[in-house]
């Protein structure tokens, strides 16, 4: 697809040919920038930061990796390549052809899809944007802001479906998405995950490992949609994601891979001594962000996400696996609260389908904690890392009211609250932990509670200097 990178707001959806669509995005390009000032990356606007940008759509050189200055960054929209006869590939509308403009009758569900996940990615700039001062590596600092650059990317492609199809209700909600901000208690973000305090680098990396993923999922069941424009902007957005959870899967395991160093070297193997983080503080942040992003799914039986699937709106992840795509029949088989105990219950398909996401979801993290286990047997320990019970610490859905350990075992209210620390971190182990965050500037060098990388950034050195700081 022809993109074009001369114009002022980058893209390959003809812009200049929809002059009152251009004209619309320019005037809130301001805006953007405005609030990228303002909330984006505190203290480094001025500094060269070596980053990919999107030059394309194409599976091969698609981005270009050099200095820019993270205002000068060329935030544009890209869609991927229109499939030749699609149809829609899921619900009452199997087989018929997939749409380009909106139906009215799924207007509003639509938007609400939309501004959902468009909230998400200012959102988290927010949460990060006082990480930098505290970076263990510039390795890790350039990381930071790619993320941070690509989840404004992100905003930027669901501001153009705002736009360009949702008319002045879609220009108010784009206007709506730069007013809210993360944690503030009368302008919160809008999923809950979007509004916790992300002020230490181990939650940075469990962000984008558990909440990055979740992302993907999402970002894949609104690829199947019917909504062509919006499954060719996810499909695009799917491609820069991966870097995010491969930051934060890469950067857990270098800290396990640190932590196993210094079990072995430590005296008595005290890693917290050693000014490391020990296994029981890493499973303690695994169990909270994890089952903060498990809420991300919305709840167990939903029929909200039996009518998106039904309408076409938004499907399974890789629907085209699927054996049924209409879903009528057949049910879904969960483990369910009742009675104060734990049963199992067949539930329609339709209604099953955030249930069907999120297993896939938790499947994809078994993958990643298996990688850091892996870690753990070479260097010779018997510790292990592990995912909790799937209903643990939970706000939302049918377990929202259930309190149990982590291995699932029920518990009284009481109980709960008495033995909480023992799972999630208490605020002595987030104080221990953001004590070891100092940052470290000298190219190569790492913090001492994490270990290098296997290898730099677009087959750069490690010592290369990712971020000018002069």
């Amino acid at each position: 697809m022809n993109v074009d990178l001369s114009e002022k707001i980058p893209n390959n959806v003809n812009l200049s040919n929809d002059k009152r669509l251009q004209r619309a995005l320019e005037h809130w390009q301001p805006s953007f920038l405005g609030w990228w000032k303002d909330m984006g990356p505190a203290r480094y606007q001025e500094n060269d930061v070596y980053l990919r940008t999107a030059i394309s759509v194409d599976s091969a050189g698609w981005a270009n990796f050099d200095y820019v200055r993270m205002p000068d960054y060329r935030w544009g929209i890209f869609l991927a390549a229109p499939e030749k006869d699609r149809v829609i590939g899921f619900g009452d509308h199997a087989g018929q052809p997939v749409w380009q403009e909106v139906p009215g009758e799924h207007r509003n569900a639509l938007r609400r899809l939309i501004v959902t996940q468009a909230d998400t990615e200012p959102a988290s700039v927010e949460q990060q944007r006082r990480l930098g001062e505290t970076c263990p590596s510039l390795y890790d600092l350039r990381n930071l802001f790619q993320v941070n650059v690509e989840e404004g990317r992100h905003l930027w492609a669901m501001v153009y479906l705002l736009h360009a199809y949702f008319g002045r209700d879609g220009r108010e909600e784009a206007e709506a998405l730069l007013a809210r901000r993360s944690g503030d208690a009368d302008r919160p973000r809008i999923l809950g995950a979007f509004n916790a305090p992300i002020d230490d680098w181990l939650s940075f990396f469990m962000f984008t490992m558990f909440t990055d993923r979740d992302g993907k999922y999402q970002l894949l069941a609104l690829a199947e949609s019917g909504f062509d424009p919006l499954s060719r902007t996810t499909r695009f957005m799917l491609t820069e994601e991966a870097h995010h959870m491969f930051v934060g899967e890469t950067g857990i395991r270098r800290i396990v891979q640190r932590t196993s160093e210094l079990m072995k070297d430590a005296p008595g193997g005290d890693v917290r001594r050693a000014g490391g983080i020990d296994l029981a503080t890493l499973q303690k942040y695994i169990n909270d962000w994890y089952s903060l992003s498990l809420d991300l799914f919305g709840g167990e039986i939903s029929s909200n996400a039996a009518e998106y699937f039904a309408n076409g709106l938004k499907g399974r992840a890789n629907e085209r696996k699927a054996a049924d795509h209409v879903a009528l029949e057949g049910a879904y088989d969960m483990q369910v609260p009742e009675g104060g105990r734990l049963v199992h219950q067949a539930v329609p398909l339709r209604n099953a389908m955030n249930e069907v996401l999120r297993d896939a979801y938790v499947d994809d993290n078994q993958r990643g904690v298996d990688m850091w286990n892996k870690t753990l047997a070479e260097a010779g320990h018997e510790g292990r890392l592990t995912l909790p019970f799937r209903g643990f610490n939970r706000r939302i859905g049918l377990y929202a009211s259930l309190h149990c350990t982590p291995d699932g075992t029920l518990l009284s209210r009481e109980e709960w609250t008495r033995r909480r620390d023992e799972w999630l971190p208490s605020e002595s182990d987030r104080d221990f932990v953001r004590s070891l965050m100092r940052p470290v500037y000298e190219p190569g060098k790492m913090a001492g509670w994490i270990a290098p990388p296997s290898k730099g950034i677009n087959n750069q050195p490690l010592g290369f200097e990712y971020v000018r700081l002069d």
